[in-house]
């Protein structure tokens, strides 16, 4: 696990956007399970891809008009066991960190893989996101 010291203002920065922590496997279950309307979940994670572009990209996303009902985050190599059960509602998707998970009804709808979000600009990780949160919000 990485010291809070480090991860405290990595989370704060999702936080300041109004993105909820999730820290157990109680409240991801509570947060998804049955989920009515939309939910964005963001797998937070310590790499530089996490700070550069998946992050700002999210901040970006979330100017849009249209934004998700519900706005959550796990912290990976942090909250361990909330971000493995959160991963169990992103099958079949393999564990990705950093990820950017929308559901619809609780449903997964729309997915961004660290491999979609690591080497591009975070305008690129925000329009993507904004085209998601047109078509199901």
């Amino acid at each position: 696990m990485y010291p809070a010291e480090l991860t405290a203002p990595m989370a704060m920065e999702l936080e300041e956007m109004g993105v909820e922590s999730l820290t157990t496997p109680e409240e991801v279950i509570n947060a998804l399970d049955n989920a009515e309307g939309t939910t964005l979940v963001v797998v937070n994670s310590v790499c530089g891809c996490a700070a550069r572009n998946a992050r700002p990209g999210v901040r970006f996303a979330l100017t849009n008009e249209k934004t998700p009902d519900h706005l959550f985050t796990v912290f990976a190599g942090v909250d361990m066991e909330a971000t493995a059960k959160a991963r169990e509602f992103m099958l079949p998707y393999p564990p990705s960190s950093p990820s950017v998970a929308l559901f619809k009804d609780g449903k997964l709808v729309h997915f961004l893989e660290r491999h979609h979000i690591e080497g591009r600009p975070a305008e690129i990780i925000g329009q993507n996101l904004k085209m998601a949160f047109d078509h199901y919000c």
